[in-house]
């Protein structure tokens, strides 16, 4: 499996994926939040039942805030509207920037470069991260 090299943001409402196998491209944060897999946004499980959640449209919910790792299973989104249960495992990652990512055609020419390396620390800071 490919592992994400570099995650930055591009611009407010988009994020940078750099993966070691060559892809890269920008996924809308409105589609990390749309996919969040917590219980809460997906639904749960009982018995042989799947709950499913009611969609509640709350300010700030598609204001990314921080990206946190979670060991080395993936990254945990830190929304504004105070949503933290979602962690994104890397498999789950590749899947959306194989199926919603942007190539760089289709957002111009317009990006800030470069991205900032991370340095380590416990937060992955969404402006500039990488892994």
């Amino acid at each position: 499996m490919a592992h994400l090299v570099a995650i930055r943001r591009a611009r407010p409402e988009l994020l940078y994926f750099r993966w070691d196998d060559g892809l890269e491209v920008y996924l809308p944060i409105a589609v990390l939040r749309e996919r969040c897999p917590c219980a809460f946004c997906r639904g749960e499980q009982v018995f042989d039942r799947t709950i499913l959640p009611v969609r509640v449209i709350t300010p700030g919910m598609n204001e990314l805030v921080a990206l946190e790792p979670v060991g080395n299973y993936g990254l945990r989104a830190v929304w504004k509207d105070g949503h933290n249960t979602g962690i994104y495992p890397w498999e789950l990652l590749r899947q959306l920037c194989e199926t919603e990512g942007l190539r760089q055609e289709s957002v111009g020419q317009t990006l800030r470069e470069p991205p900032v390396r991370h340095d380590g620390g416990t937060k992955t800071e969404p402006e500039s991260a990488e892994r």
